[in-house]
């Protein structure tokens, strides 16, 4: 057992071998003596069960997938939640990108890496958003989909931006009623309704302090400075959240 800080939150992993140990070295906490906040982990009977429905995927990736899970599951008690997203950090700022598998997030967020020096990788596929001090942020974790690219750093939120294929670049703020179904489809839904609750108020304070866009965009470096413009030019213009 093994103890790491993830998402400012200690948590116990039991990890041997695999994707998870791999993934997980850079999370490790400095004193493992600490208290874990929760534990994280999936019993080998309950993970072959798991893998059986699963048989174009192997056991190891299994184990990572269904920790990864449990995580963020976890998460949902201590002020956090999922979201799937490209996730970059650039001056000091974290921006999620966010849209249905295939649509080009992370070619998205890589054209940010070839327009800008300064931009870095927080996680490129399941970012955690948490609220730690009052405050929103984008936490890296070890579990980051097909491609370990992550970090373990928790970076303010400035923007989340769900991205539709476009000829066009455009960029322009959502509504919640237009934000909050697309949060819903990219996050992981818990079954019961104490943990739906939790959910929900955590959506609800992103769209009350992070502002929410609709980047419409084609695979540009144009698309780069329409968004990377199109948000700060917003927040600069005190566009603020969706109660102004």
């Amino acid at each position: 057992m093994e103890l790491f800080d993830i998402a400012g939150l200690k948590v116990n992993m039991d990890c041997k071998e695999g994707l998870v140990y791999e993934r997980s070295r850079a999370y490790l906490a400095e004193d493992g003596g600490e208290k874990a906040d929760f534990f994280v982990g999936v019993p080998e009977k309950t993970l072959k069960e798991k893998a059986a429905r699963l048989p174009h995927l192997s056991l190891d990736e299994c184990d990572y997938i269904f920790c990864g899970e449990m995580f963020y599951y976890k998460l949902l008690d201590y002020d956090g939640m999922l979201l799937h997203a490209s996730a970059v950090e650039k001056d000091g700022c974290a921006y999620l990108f966010s849209a249905k598998s295939g649509i080009g997030k992370s070619t998205h967020t890589a054209l940010w890496q070839k327009v800008f020096d300064d931009v870095s990788i927080i996680n490129d596929d399941k970012p955690a958003i948490r609220k730690i001090n009052g405050a929103l942020y984008a936490c890296g974790t070890p579990f980051s989909g097909k491609d370990d690219k992550s970090a373990n750093v928790r970076v303010p939120l400035r923007a989340v931006v769900f991205l539709e294929r476009a000829k066009e670049n455009s960029i322009e703020r959502m509504t919640p009623g237009q934000a909050i179904p697309r949060f819903m489809s990219q996050t992981l839904r818990p079954s019961d309704r104490e943990r739906m609750m939790k959910l929900l108020a955590m959506i609800d304070a992103v769209l009350r302090e992070i502002p929410v866009f609709r980047l419409k965009c084609n695979m540009s470096r144009e698309a780069v400075f329409t968004a990377y413009n199109g948000i700060n030019e917003y927040i600069k213009s005190g566009g603020g959240n969706y109660e102004n």
